[in-house]
């Protein structure tokens, strides 16, 4: 089993900036890889970004690609993604979720532990 704790969401105006953190406890935090996904009201789960086990390769969609930069410190069990330039579009609660072996997926449906979510809303 593997808990999955997010924090750092909030309210913020456009342009503004968060930082996200997803802290795992149970297994081998370096076992997996991780990703963030988000859900607006209304609208079906989507890919944020995704990270391989070692954090050497990473993935984002394009509707945050250049805004966004997703990262992870295993020796902290963490994963973070540092989100700048925030639009009204970026709002949604924004979940962390584990899937074990070393490659992401920008498939939801793959992986295997997933956090409460953390709400992020951004103003205009």
């Amino acid at each position: 089993q593997v808990q999955l704790v997010e924090s750092g969401g909030g309210l913020v105006q456009a342009g503004g900036s968060l930082r996200l953190s997803c802290t795992a406890s149970g297994r081998t935090f370096s076992s997996y890889a991780m990703g963030w996904f988000r859900q607006a009201p209304g609208k079906v789960r989507e890919f944020v970004a995704i990270i391989n086990w070692s954090g050497d390769i990473t993935y984002y969609s394009d509707s945050v690609k250049g805004r966004f930069t997703i990262s992870r410190n295993n020796a902290k069990n963490t994963m973070y993604l540092r989100m700048n330039s925030l639009k009204p579009e970026d709002t949604a609660v924004y979940y962390c979720a584990a899937k074990y072996g070393r490659a992401g997926n920008i498939r939801y449906d793959v992986y295997d532990y997933w956090g409460q979510g953390t709400q992020v809303t951004v103003s205009s």
